[in-house]
């Protein structure tokens, strides 16, 4: 199963738009979000999605109870950490800050996590996977990213939403 993940947008809705048309190009089966949309109007991008969306809120989120109304006719989103089952049966912990996930040591396969804006890939002395999306919107870093979670193979890629500009010198 092909799953899209995504964090960090803080309002940047061009790229939102390009990170949707990856997950589409992508053909994955469903996207993950690691929260920090911030703003109800970065809602109406995500309805181009050609698959369903499950989310976590983060620390900056503007309008709580706007986003999870805006959410109801794409998917989901609610308070992190919280567990996703994929439909393969995958065991997912979502989460913003992975400090949220203090006392969360139970069961899962791929804890997916954002805050830091840096992408990271990285597996735990028990083989389960970490993985950070980076941002999506390019604010901090300027080099904004998402991923793609294969959970067959249990790897994942990090895949930058532009390809850099060709050298010319």
């Amino acid at each position: 199963m092909r799953i899209g993940v995504f964090a960090d947008v803080h309002d940047h809705l061009d790229n939102l738009r390009v990170a949707v048309e990856r997950f589409n190009d992508e053909q994955v089966e469903t996207v993950l979000f690691a929260g920090d949309l911030v703003s109800t109007f970065a809602v109406p991008p995500l309805r181009k999605l050609n698959c369903p969306f499950v989310g976590c809120f983060g620390d900056n989120e503007g309008n709580k109870i706007g986003l999870y109304g805006g959410m109801t006719i794409i998917g989901t989103i609610g308070e992190p950490p919280f567990c996703y089952r994929a439909a393969d049966g995958t065991r997912i912990l979502l989460t913003h800050a992975l400090a949220w996930t203090k006392g969360c040591e139970g069961e899962f396969d791929v804890l997916v996590y954002a805050h830091t804006h840096k992408p990271k890939i990285q597996k735990d002395e028990q083989g389960r996977l970490f993985l950070n999306p980076g941002e999506t919107s390019g604010w901090s870093y300027g080099k904004p990213t998402i991923a793609i979670l294969d959970t067959t193979s249990m790897l994942a890629e990090i895949l930058p939403l532009f390809e850099p500009a060709p050298n010319l010198s």
